[in-house]
């Protein structure tokens, strides 16, 4: 014999009105400085969406820089080693 078992979400602001509702989706908003989801039918989502623009992430990573090789650096500071175009050298 084989059960099945359904697990149904239902819409987080209808249930405080003691409504159930199937949630679609799922709303994303910011509290007290971290991001909090709820459950929420399609009616709900618009609604949220009409009233309060997005939560989109538009930061990005910072780049590491490349650290500088003590032989490159020996090498742009020695003198005279012909960095003229036509080789002649200007001292």
């Amino acid at each position: 014999m084989v059960t099945e078992v359904f697990t149904r979400k239902y819409c987080d602001p209808h249930a405080l009105r003691e409504e159930k509702v199937e949630a679609t989706d799922v709303i994303q908003f910011a509290w007290e400085g971290t991001v909090r989801e709820v459950d929420a039918c399609d009616e709900c989502r618009k609604e949220h969406e009409t009233r309060y623009e997005p939560l989109v992430d538009y930061s990005r990573p910072v780049k590491k820089r490349r650290a500088t090789t003590k032989k490159a650096d020996t090498k742009a500071a020695a003198p005279g080693d012909g960095d003229s175009a036509d080789g002649s050298d200007e001292s």
